[in-house]
């Protein structure tokens, strides 16, 4: 058996790894007795960890919240985790979580075992991280919202439009997403009756918490992907063209909610696009650094064709290739 300062130390780790733990399961990882689980929760609570029990067969503890913060145990990889993330999100679009992430990485940064300080630098000096979105939101808003989603607690804010306009909601929160530009609340919505997707930026900054609800089975089994068909909702003009290459490799060449790819097979895709002209969309289909058809709209094709003649104007006669065959799409 551990010696007892030891055993506190893996007794709190287990804490914070996992809320509730029946007390049983409990004292058969620390290899100790019934009693002695308790006489060591009783330590933990003397220095501050609010520990919450509960009596009878199916009796067991629960690492709770309390007036202060406690100390945290974490491990190497924790610890690696938590200092690279307090680093970027001292520059990041949470609005003032920046100073609270530097004074935090400083803490972190004091006890770090100097081979983990060395992975941490080297993780920071190999990553490039895009530059800051557009867009930011407010670090105290995002904390109430993820904890209601934990919660199960309903929502209610008032919430801008892209047009502008302002209107109550009261939502049941299932998921916050980052799409890599902005932040996304996926909830229900009880006035609508429906699932909704709020732009957090534009959730006016009173937001209340009011009473628990029984979570639903969410819209989609990948969020991230209904987010960002969410994302590309209606723009002015669109097109379904095909694009020859893979779905995977595609993927990788647009950011989140750009368009919707759809798998032909493993050389081939649709892809869904839209942009305010159609003379924007022919310059997005040729950043895609792919072959591609396009069998409409007509408007796209004669775009695409304008294009290609100015390309074609660009070159010097003395080294243009051959001509070549160009293959249209049938519909």
């Amino acid at each position: 058996m551990l010696e007892t300062s030891a055993r506190l130390l893996r007794l709190l780790s287990l804490f914070q790894g996992r809320r509730y733990w029946p007390g049983a399961e409990l004292a058969a990882r620390l290899e100790i007795t019934s009693r002695t689980l308790r006489r060591d929760v009783d330590k933990l609570r003397s220095l501050g960890y609010p520990i919450h029990s509960a009596s009878g067969a199916e009796g067991g503890y629960q690492l709770g919240a309390g007036s202060t913060m406690p100390p945290l145990l974490l491990d190497d990889e924790e610890a690696v985790a938590v200092a690279l993330g307090l680093r970027y999100s001292a520059g990041g679009n949470v609005e003032g979580v920046e100073e609270a992430s530097i004074r935090a990485l400083a803490k972190i940064e004091q006890f770090l075992p100097a081979r983990l300080g060395h992975r941490v630098a080297a993780l920071q000096s190999a990553i490039v991280v895009p530059a800051r979105s557009d867009s930011s939101v407010d670090a105290r808003m995002l904390s109430t919202m993820a904890a209601a989603c934990r919660d199960l607690e309903t929502l209610r804010f008032r919430y801008l439009d892209r047009t502008g306009v302002a209107t109550a909601r009261s939502v049941e929160p299932h998921r916050l997403v980052h799409t890599g530009r902005r932040w996304y609340l996926v909830a229900w919505d009880t006035g609508r009756n429906d699932w909704r997707t709020f732009r957090v930026d534009r959730i006016q900054a009173k937001v209340t918490t009011g009473t628990r609800f029984v979570p639903r089975e969410p819209p989609a089994p990948d969020l991230a992907a209904y987010v960002s068909k969410k994302v590309w909702s209606s723009p002015q003009c669109q097109a379904r063209v095909k694009l020859h290459e893979s779905a995977q490799l595609v993927a990788t060449r647009i950011p989140p909610g750009f368009g919707m790819i759809e798998p032909i097979d493993d050389a081939s895709c649709y892809f869904e696009l839209g942009a305010a002209t159609f003379e924007d969309l022919a310059m997005q289909l040729m950043f895609l650094r792919v072959d591609f058809e396009v069998s409409g709209p007509a408007e796209l094709v004669d775009e695409v064709g304008r294009l290609t003649d100015r390309y074609r104007r660009a070159i010097p006669q003395s080294r243009k290739p051959a001509a070549r065959v160009v293959r249209r799409a049938n519909g």
